[in-house]
């Protein structure tokens, strides 16, 4: 037995900021001062507070130390595990009471979470199977072989009420029931993990945190709907993932958990790791498939569905990560303990990445229904510098905006919807009143653009079409003519385009011209951008009476734009000006500004 346990965060942004030098200076110290055989090193999965990491914390005190550098470790080791006294200057500032460690549950950011698809990750090494065991892994694979039949496993999930996490919201137990009752000589199952939405890395973070979820998930999958075989299909982008969950895979066969007669119970089951190219179309079920069977990816017209015709051509069941991470809590602990939480019509919890203008930038699990407010100002923090909210992006290029106004809307499937918004598979970007909408518009729709497979005309000349209408506009030259050019394009696009990425790509465009139209009309009547964001519509201006002629300014600017001598206000020549910004990040005085 251990006295201590000591976690480090192995996930990809920790892993960027040097956490496996962090692991080996560990190793190093404890070996040193002969703690080896009273504290143990465990590399977890992501702990979700990711705008401190790298994460470290340590086991009973529960002490949760952020930002933590490798030339830390020796304090960490000399004062805590040898003495016995906290590092009080690392400890995340949430945590710190006067006599005590406050518990991590109890701060603003993890307190309103519930952890379900990701209730292992930087709690367990995912690299050992032992370890997801010891967590009642594998237990609801067992039940599944053991004491129950296919269909009342489909009904268990139906019950449970699990939508598909994956942006569309179709629920899990029909979909699968619809593979189900096809006859075939094979079936097979398949897990989307080509997570494409700028953003999002919550598909990652699962895989990375605790793959072995995944695999007790698809085989039960491969049992309800008479599937022998599947298939995970996973961006090449993803090393650490790839790598974990083949560690799993091989485990998970070791012990019988995985391939011929599992659990003596007669059925057969085995998985593929298949990598991905990373393009963003591949998200979509039908042009994954295309994409696994050795093909350019690029999506088939439905019917038939692939529950009919799915991965070489046999009926096929196809899930996200997030989607499948829910399934062993499901089947363990019952249909009800998952409908307990959400909503109506939108049950359980819902995995967010939350980035942008936020202060604790990270992953987190909410129960839907929690407000966006919520999720803003209280797991997240607020916004920094002092900024105020302006929107949050759902759904990536394939969501939509949700404005100030709308900030106490309850997050489910049906109420994003009625904003005309939509869940996505979880990205959550929040902006602030520095953010010009119509360029955030066309960031995502320049992202969709470059995605695009071409294979139906409405996405691939429709969106370029947008998009050079945006850019005419945030150019200044832009009509009131061409808005609602804009908004009939955008219509003709979701309406005609072959899959989920033609049809959903005008919805960033769509949703800010509902909610931001008066900055759309300041780009094309007034020629201005209110946030001063697109360059084309920008003057740099030197406020004379607040200028100190300190010539800092001057010296910055990259090309010679800005004029003046000594202790004298200068002024800047908008011919020359490049509108790179220098200037103003220089200034001392705030005698320049945008207009």
């Amino acid at each position: 037995m251990y006295r201590s346990h000591v976690l480090v965060c192995g996930g990809t942004g920790c892993t960027s900021s040097n956490s496996p030098k962090i692991i080996e200076n560990f190793e190093k110290e404890i070996k040193e001062k002969g703690l080896e055989e009273e504290v143990k090193v465990i590399r977890t999965g992501c702990f979700g507070l990711c705008a401190l990491g790298p994460v470290v914390v340590v086991y009973p005190e529960g002490c949760f130390y952020s930002e933590v550098k490798p030339e830390d470790v020796s304090e960490i080791v000399e004062e805590h595990l040898l003495k016995g006294r906290i590092v009080q200057r690392l400890l995340y500032d949430e945590t710190k009471t006067k006599d005590e460690v406050k518990p991590l549950k109890e701060t603003d950011f993890y307190k309103k979470q519930k952890r379900v698809a990701l209730r292992n990750c930087g709690v367990i090494n995912p690299e050992d199977i032992n370890e997801y065991i010891a967590y009642d892994g594998y237990q609801a694979l067992a039940k599944c072989l053991t004491e129950l039949t296919p269909d009342q496993v489909i009904q268990i999930v139906k019950d449970s009420g699990l939508r598909g996490r994956g942006g569309g919201g179709f629920p899990t137990g029909l979909k699968w029931s619809f593979t189900a009752a096809n006859q075939a000589d094979q079936k097979y199952v398949v897990c989307n993990a080509d997570e494409g939405d700028p953003g999002a890395f919550m598909d990652r973070s699962v895989l990375e945190g605790d793959p072995h979820c995944i695999i007790e998930a698809m085989t039960i999958c491969g049992y309800a709907t008479g599937a022998t075989e599947g298939y995970i299909y996973v961006r090449a982008e993803y090393p650490i993932a790839v790598k974990r969950l083949e560690i799993a895979i091989q485990q998970a066969k070791e012990m019988g958990l995985l391939g011929k007669d599992i659990f003596g119970s007669g059925f057969d089951f085995d998985l593929h790791v298949k990598l991905g190219a990373g393009a963003f179309v591949c998200g979509e079920e039908t042009a994954l498939m295309t994409s696994i069977e050795g093909n350019r990816g690029e999506p088939r017209p439905r019917p038939p569905y692939p529950a009919v015709k799915g991965l070489f051509g046999k009926p096929t069941t196809e899930n996200n990560v997030e989607t499948f991470a829910n399934i062993p809590t499901i089947i363990r602990e019952g249909a009800e303990y998952f409908a307990s939480m959400g909503t109506e019509k939108s049950k359980g919890t819902k995995v967010f990445a939350l980035g942008g203008k936020i202060k604790n930038t990270g992953l987190v699990e909410i129960p839907m229904g929690t407000t966006l407010r919520e999720i803003i100002e209280e797991i997240g923090g607020g916004i920094p510098n002092g900024k105020k909210f302006k929107a949050a992006q759902t759904g990536g290029p394939s969501g939509g905006c949700i404005p100030m106004s709308l900030i106490d809307t309850p997050i489910d499937y049906d109420n994003l919807t009625a904003i005309g918004c939509m869940m996505g598979s979880g990205g959550l970007i929040v902006m602030d009143e520095d953010n010009c909408m119509v360029d955030i518009a066309k960031f995502f729709l320049n992202f969709t653009v470059d995605e695009s497979c071409g294979k139906c005309t409405p996405c691939r000349v429709g969106t370029r079409r947008l998009l050079e209408m945006l850019d005419k506009i945030t150019s200044g030259n832009g009509t009131l003519e061409d808005l609602d050019k804009l908004e009939e394009l955008c219509y003709y696009i979701k309406e005609n385009s072959l899959c989920g990425l033609g049809q959903t790509a005008p919805n960033p465009v769509l949703a800010t011209l509902k909610f931001f139209r008066d900055e759309y009309v300041a780009h094309v009547v007034d020629k201005k951008c209110p946030a001063g964001v697109c360059k084309d519509l920008l003057q740099y201006k030197i406020i004379a009476d607040k200028c100190k002629g300190c010539t800092a300014c001057a010296r910055k600017c990259p090309v010679g734009a800005i004029s003046g001598t000594v202790k004298n206000p200068h002024t800047i020549d908008t011919n020359k000006c490049i509108k790179c910004g220098a200037c103003i990040a220089t200034c001392k005085f705030g005698a320049i500004i945008k207009e």
